[in-house]
């Protein structure tokens, strides 16, 4: 059975993935700015994921994830894209819809995680502006079911 790995482990990792797909190069300072902790905490993280073979890190080189770090990095971004565009499609806000998959995606169950995967994707390759889509919008807005068409 495969251990399962820190919320905190699993944010590193995919901080770490996205820089990287950005700029390349990730050092201590990057990951700093991008979660707003001190350097030395970063630090210790580094070192603990280092540790556990899940990145590479050498102190003022950078960091870079190893094939185990960049597959959990790719899953743990693979379901936070896949909450997040879940949680527009509802209209929920875009800021609040990238915070609540950030909290989501580490306890989602794996088969509705799937699930949410396939509708997302039904929804985006569906034809433009379904109608079902347009009346959940106006029951959002209104509390109320349209009015049949005639």
């Amino acid at each position: 059975m495969k251990k399962k790995l820190s919320e905190s482990i699993e944010d590193y990792l995919e901080a770490i993935y996205r820089i990287e797909s950005k700029k390349g190069l990730v050092r201590t300072s990057d990951i700093s700015s991008f979660f707003g902790h001190k350097p030395s905490s970063v630090t210790e993280m580094l070192q603990k994921l280092d540790g556990q073979g899940l990145v590479n890190y050498e102190k003022y080189r950078g960091v870079t994830l190893t094939e185990s770090g960049k597959r959990v990095a790719k899953e743990v971004s693979r379901k936070h894209e896949t909450l997040s565009s879940f949680l527009k499609i509802l209209g929920v806000d875009e800021g609040i819809a990238e915070e609540d998959a950030c909290r989501i995606e580490h306890s989602v169950h794996k088969e509705t995680m799937e699930t949410l995967r396939k509708f997302v994707g039904f929804v985006q390759e569906a034809p433009k502006d379904p109608k079902w889509l347009r009346h959940f919008r106006h029951f959002i807005k209104t509390g109320k079911h349209p009015k049949p068409e005639e």
